[in-house]
């Protein structure tokens, strides 16, 4: 065939000469003939087939190895999940430990005081919220009384309900509640629950020390088990998934900042109980996108009716929605920008999945899971988004050129 007639029959997607220097099976018209010690045998299989076959082993060893994977982080969920809050807080307070190690403390003792003061922290604001809710019970249970009641009036005013089908209702449930097996049952899942929680609290806050004190050495480590040809791609791949991780949890914090004080002002302009506990609700809320924030408006919203009757909801709903739009359309694009863009469709199907793995934890860590395996695959593909990651190279200092030797008469 002539040079022309290739480059007509050339396809624009095939690597037409891998095909040729490659191809052991001959293409008789639309069959192949495979090679074999008796020569050449007609296989009966055309080249369609054989591409259709070689893709379909392919995707069904990468699905059996992400059911595997899949399977094996559900299984080890109770470690999974609070390794990874403890990475997650590792990326929000390094730079506090970083700061501590400037002023001369030692790295371990700067790790330390680091965690120690997140519990502080922590535990503060538990400890502020429940003295707020112990203050103001006993008007709070009467406002609930009275929100009650006012919700019995508006369905049988606008479904047509009767007080019979009401009460008839709430004793289905409470009798739902009280039953005596489905009791012991939930009393047994609570009590496994927080279980599980203490030990996930503990697992964190360890990792977060050590992560604190002797990340680079873990990470160092952990890159010295690939093979030698993929330790330079796993590192540069590690650091551009950290800049990412860490730009998206500092934006969170910031966006939760603001959402938790527009919301908390606007609560106690309209002289709404309960207004640090709806704050630190927004706040924590605001770490799960879409479901979070829909949660804690919902929230704030009813305790604007059970509190001061629906005209006061509403215009609570008003500043709910009017705070979510600029964290939105303002706060998120600006701080989070390029750097862990993510697709909205990929958030809700990461929840989705983060829910069913790991309840609310796993919903709390799905979206960052997300950014930095996009990361990693936009990497690894050469489809960075931003340039490498800052990271310190080694100044070398400037060779000396020898001067060339001087010319001499012969």
């Amino acid at each position: 065939m002539s040079e022309d007639g290739k480059a007509k029959d050339a396809s624009p997607v095939a690597d037409n000469e891998v095909v040729e220097e490659t191809a052991d099976t001959v293409v008789l018209d639309d069959h192949a003939l495979a090679p074999s010690s008796r020569g050449r045998i007609d296989t009966g299989v055309t080249p369609g087939m054989q591409i259709a076959s070689a893709w379909a082993w392919r995707f069904l060893v990468i699905v059996a190895a992400v059911a595997v994977i899949g399977y094996g982080m559900q299984y080890l969920s109770e470690v999974v999940v609070p390794v990874t809050v403890g990475i997650l807080l590792t990326a929000l307070l390094v730079p506090v430990t970083n700061g501590l190690q400037k002023l001369r403390f030692p790295r371990g003792a700067a790790a330390g005081v680091t965690v120690i003061a997140t519990i502080v922290l922590v535990a503060g604001l538990l400890t502020l919220v429940g003295t707020q809710i112990a203050g103001q019970f006993e008007s709070l249970s009467t406002q609930v009384g009275e929100g009650v009641q006012k919700l019995r009036e508006l369905a049988r005013l606008n479904f047509g309900l009767t007080d019979t089908d009401i009460t008839n209702a709430f004793k289905s449930l409470q009798d739902a509640i009280t039953s005596g097996g489905a009791l012991g049952q939930r009393a047994a899942e609570v009590g496994s629950t927080a279980t599980h929680v203490v030990a996930g609290l503990f697992i964190s806050l360890f990792c977060l020390f050590f992560f604190l004190y002797q990340g680079d050495k873990i990470w160092a480590w952990l890159v010295r088990l690939f093979p030698r040809q993929a330790r330079e791609k796993a590192d540069s791949s590690g650091r551009k998934a950290w800049v990412s991780l860490t730009a998206f949890v500092r934006a969170t914090i910031i966006v939760a900042a603001v959402d938790a004080v527009g919301i908390s002002l606007g609560a106690a302009i309209l002289g709404l109980p309960l207004v640090s506990a709806i704050g630190i609700l927004v706040f924590v809320g605001a770490f799960i996108p879409v479901v979070g924030a829909l949660v804690s408006g919902i929230v704030a919203v009813l305790v604007a009716l059970v509190a001061k009757g629906p005209i006061v909801a509403i215009v609570m709903l008003a500043v709910v929605i009017g705070v979510q739009q600029l964290e939105a359309h303002v706060l998120q694009p600006f701080l989070l920008g390029r750097a862990v863009s993510v697709h909205p469709l990929a958030v809700i199907l990461a929840i989705a999945t983060g829910v069913v793995i790991a309840g609310i934890v796993g919903a709390l860590v799905a979206v960052p899971t997300a950014a930095v395996l996009n990361t990693i695959v936009n990497h690894l593909a050469g489809n960075d988004v931003d340039p490498e990651p800052p990271r310190p190279l080694p100044r070398r200092r400037p060779a000396k050129v020898a001067a060339d030797p001087p010319v001499t008469d012969s």
